[in-house]
């Protein structure tokens, strides 16, 4: 390994880490932040290098990767935060098997939710299960944090959750890669009580797992992470993640307001390894004493550690920065009490808003056009109250806005077919779901299972364009030509399956056809192809 410095993506710096520590296989499903930690690993993958695969969804790739800890090799899942709900059910569980091979789940969380339904933080999941958690502040820890994960993985015995953030994630930044290891032999686990969570062994298991807490909290307070710097007692400040760095960004600043007051800088802890290390905070408490009356904590994401603390003081009061959106050098250095940086005021006038809109050409916008105006010769009325759309989450969620309109309800993946059975089953008159191909895969089908085992009156509506389009073009799971095939196959009847060509120049057409199957008092399933444009651009 060469010393050169590697200029990387911290999603990329994450990937890298994986490979030099041995990984053998990687899953995940798309979504940003994280997309760009699995596309890296599948282009070394496609070079040679280990095993790298989109699945369905994050719980079927936190499953697959579990595969691979049982054979006793090492495995990364990507997801962001919303699919860790989707692995929950795995996740959980993992921290009472008998982890063989290393299991690291890289887990991007978006604070002020850029391109998310919420700002929810990964640290409380890891918090939950009782596992450890590493917490980057920049692409160098992001490499090294993802080769030390492995090996406390394997270690303890349990999974580690990697959390990044949107900041993180999409900066670049110099990384100086260390030696790889190669991977583990396959050794499959010989223990079966250890992998089977069966009540008898289960509660053996979890009991073993409250046991390890002591050892992950002496890890804790040894890792080198968690530090200590400053020395004056006047003053305690916590910091962690991207939070750190904002703090040392106005350390200069801040160092030259307290030499005015004849002070040092105060003491301060960074906190990068979790679970919180109780002892060093204890620790810190301890040394300022008397002295202060509050602890400032720097932290991105939701008030993890603000809130940890009411368990393990008593005599402070607690500020964080902020309770939702992203931390930044202004919102710390007021925290601080640093006066606003001096900057440049520019007077641009009044803009218009400008909302993500679909792309020129797109097929959705020609699907939408056949969707509105079936509606609305079904209900001409405003508002049409004996119709119901439920959308989803995808690119179709622009047709949200105007100049379309059409979707009433985005909760989460998959929600609009369970959603559109749900208001048919209160007496709605028509129901319509209107998902994308990918989101359908993702988790629509067991919704359509149950509409297809009741013949719930609503028409489900795919909006097919041949890739998972939002997040950059990613193949879907099922080809396109297979769709209909796997509709059919969950008892969706044929001639209640329309395949419809998404195009300007047939929306009269469409719109007829569509209009017949939402006034269908049962299930129906409506296609609507085309190929996604910037995909085909890619292509070409």
């Amino acid at each position: 390994m060469s010393n050169e410095k590697l200029a990387l993506l911290g999603d990329e710096a994450v990937a890298l880490g994986a490979i030099h520590a041995g990984v053998s296989a990687s899953y995940g499903y798309p979504g940003t932040p994280s997309t760009e930690i699995l596309e890296y690993l599948i282009a070394q993958y496609e070079k040679g290098g280990p095993v790298a695969r989109w699945c369905s969804n994050e719980k079927t790739a936190l499953e697959a990767a579990l595969g691979v800890s049982f054979a006793g090799r090492r495995s990364i899942v990507t997801m962001k935060h919303v699919g860790l709900n989707v692995a929950a059910d795995a996740f959980i569980n993992a921290a009472l098997l008998g982890i063989k091979g290393g299991l690291v789940i890289a887990v991007a969380d978006d604070p002020g939710m850029h391109s998310s339904q919420n700002e929810q933080d990964s640290r409380f999941y890891a918090n939950f299960a009782m596992v450890p958690c590493l917490e980057p502040r920049n692409q160098q820890e992001a490499y090294d944090m993802t080769r030390e994960a492995f090996d406390v993985s394997e270690r303890f015995h349990v999974p580690v959750l990697l959390r990044l953030v949107t900041r993180l994630s999409h900066a670049r930044a110099a990384v100086k890669p260390e030696k790889a290891r190669g991977q583990n032999p396959v050794s499959k686990t010989t223990e079966k009580n250890l992998w089977m969570l069966l009540p008898a062994f289960a509660r053996k298991n979890y009991a073993a797992l409250i046991e390890k807490q002591k050892e992950l909290e002496e890890w804790s307070f040894r890792h080198p992470v968690n530090k200590f710097d400053g020395s004056e007692k006047d003053m305690a400040i916590i910091t962690s993640g991207l939070g750190g760095n904002y703090f040392e960004e106005n350390l200069d600043d801040f160092t030259a307001m307290r030499k005015k007051q004849g002070k040092k800088a105060p003491l301060h802890l960074h906190i990068g390894a979790y679970p919180l290390p109780e002892k060093k905070i204890r620790k810190l408490l301890g040394a300022v004493g008397d002295a202060v009356d509050e602890v400032l904590v720097i932290e991105e994401g939701q008030p993890f550690i603000t809130q940890k603390l009411f368990g393990i003081v008593s005599d402070f009061s607690v500020k964080p920065v902020v309770q939702c959106g992203e931390l930044d050098p202004d919102n710390v250095r007021e925290a601080l009490g640093l006066p606003p940086r001096k900057g440049i005021s520019i007077s641009t006038g009044e803009l218009p808003p400008r909302p993500p809109q679909l792309c020129q050409g797109c097929p959705h916008a020609d699907s939408y056009d056949a969707i509105k105006k079936a509606v609305t010769e079904i209900d001409p009325r405003p508002g049409h109250p004996d119709v119901g759309i439920n959308s989803d989450i995808g690119c179709y969620s622009l047709g949200a806005a105007p100049p379309w309109s059409v979707p009433e309800s985005i909760v989460c993946m998959g929600a609009s077919v369970g959603m559109a059975k749900g208001a048919a089953d209160a007496g709605l008159k028509h129901c319509i779901a209107v998902i994308g191909d990918s989101t359908f895969l993702h988790s629509g089908i067991t919704s359509l299972l149950d509409a297809v085992a009741a013949d719930t009156p609503m028409t489900v509506i795919i909006l097919d364009n041949s890739i998972v389009a939002m997040t950059g073009c990613q193949p879907t799971i099922v080809p396109s030509e297979n769709l209909a095939k796997l509709i059919l196959g969950c008892g969706v009847k044929p001639e209640h399956l329309l395949e419809l060509e998404a195009k300007k120049q047939i929306v009269e057409e469409n719109a007829a056809k569509l209009k017949k199957e939402i006034e269908y008092r049962g299930l129906s399933v409506v296609i609507f192809k085309r190929e996604c444009l910037e995909a085909f651009r890619k292509k070409r």
